[in-house]
């Protein structure tokens, strides 16, 4: 009885461990949805940390009407999806003929693209800047799809390129046997085996771009094109803040991404865990 008393010790310290840092995270979640139901006139009397008064969802509506929810959020889909699509199909085929083409350059190519992953995007700005209004796209959605599609391309094709090296040859040689171009291998066999981590992709760029603030910031100043992110920043006022307002649009704004990880979980999982295993 002693010794299975002492095999549970370390178990019941490691959950205790697991649910205190679980509720640390969630803290700032469940403050933020109190404040979110809360009046604002009650937030600056009384402080965050007061018990609420009163409870309502008039800062929900708020936030989609008055805050310009309405035509933000769309905003962020217009500029999140293509993004998505073209980061993804690019990289796919780049990865493709990175992992299964030897050819002069090729080490030259993936090393460019891995050193783009290393980069700091923030010594891009000026340069980004003056080439999006040379090419007269400043102050266009095009002008953040084409950047976000363009610097991601690195780290998809990287972890592609991987993915893909540990599909058997085997598969791809029997398709060639058979008569299929390289474009229907692709198309209808690599893409299909690769799709677990196509998904674990697809989760960690329509967050990554979705929540993006600094390059909406830097290459929109049309408020009726900014994203949710720089439409929320914009609510701000220079001595007066509406917090119930923000708060409720910052966490409309997340509805998105955590759905989209929500249904892409399984594939997320795996397309991490793949590999694990191999020898």
């Amino acid at each position: 009885m002693t010794a299975k008393r002492t095999v549970m010790l370390p178990r019941l310290i490691l959950y205790g461990l697991v649910y205190l840092l679980t509720a640390l995270w969630l803290a700032p979640v469940a403050t933020a949805v109190i404040t979110s139901l809360r009046a604002n006139s009650d937030i600056l009397l009384h402080g965050f940390l007061s018990i609420p008064n009163t409870l309502s969802l008039q800062s929900y509506v708020d936030a989609w009407q008055r805050g310009g929810l309405a035509h933000y959020l769309p905003n962020s889909f217009i500029i999140t999806l293509p993004s998505l699509a073209a980061t993804l199909f690019l990289s796919s085929l780049a990865g493709y003929a990175l992992s299964r083409f030897r050819f002069p350059g090729d080490r030259l190519i993936l090393f460019i693209f891995v050193a783009g992953m290393m980069l700091p995007f923030q010594i891009l700005l000026l340069p980004v800047f003056r080439l999006t209004d040379a090419l007269h796209l400043y102050n266009t959605c095009w002008a953040v799809i084409i950047f976000h599609t363009a610097f991601q391309l690195g780290f998809c094709t990287f972890v592609l390129r991987n993915y893909m090296r540990t599909i058997p040859g085997e598969i791809l040689e029997a398709a060639r046997m058979d008569g299929c171009n390289e474009f229907r291998i692709y198309s209808q066999i690599m893409l299909p085996l690769t799709l677990p981590a196509l998904a674990a992709l697809a989760t960690l760029e329509f967050t990554w771009i979705f929540n993006d603030f600094l390059w909406a910031l830097i290459l929109i100043q049309n408020d009726a094109l900014k994203p949710v992110t720089t439409g929320l920043a914009s609510l701000r006022g220079q001595y007066v803040m509406d917090w119930t307002v923000i708060i409720s649009g910052s966490l409309i704004a997340a509805l998105p991404t955590v759905l989209v990880f929500l249904f892409l979980q399984r594939y997320f999982i795996g397309g991490l865990t793949l590999g694990a295993t191999k020898g």
